[in-house]
């Protein structure tokens, strides 16, 4: 299956567009954008539709994202993935990344602008809470 993305509406639309201009094969969609939750739609729900719609979340949003995170996996919830992106990382470090790597689920292979990634897998969430 070919990863399928949610960028947070804190990141700007350009990224989308970067993406998309470099790889139009890509499904890459951003909150805001039909058939993606709307514009200030809470964490918590992004989780769930992430959870249903199979898509991995790219957030910076390192301040409340790890709480809704383990409410979720409290819940029994789940998700596909998330790269948290370094908040100094250019649209063009970022688009790179994600278009040369897109089927490649390992830190090590986005070395200019993910610091981590978290698979669904039980093991993965208190490691991936500490980063």
């Amino acid at each position: 299956m070919k990863p399928r993305f949610l960028l947070d509406e804190n990141l700007s639309p350009r990224f989308k567009l970067a993406v998309s201009r470099l790889n139009s094969k890509i499904d890459i969609l951003r909150v805001g954008d039909p058939n993606a939750p709307a514009l200030g739609t809470l964490d918590s729900e992004i989780l769930i539709y992430l959870q249903q719609s199979r898509r991995i979340l790219l957030t910076d949003n390192r301040k409340s994202m790890p709480e809704h995170l383990e409410a979720h996996w409290n819940n029994n919830g789940f998700i596909w993935g998330l790269f948290w992106l370094k908040p100094k990382a250019t649209i063009r470090e970022l688009t790179e990344d994600i278009v040369k790597n897109n089927v490649l689920f390992d830190v090590g292979m986005f070395p200019n602008s993910v610091t981590a990634f978290t698979p669904i897998f039980e093991e993965s969430k208190t490691s991936f809470l500490q980063h």
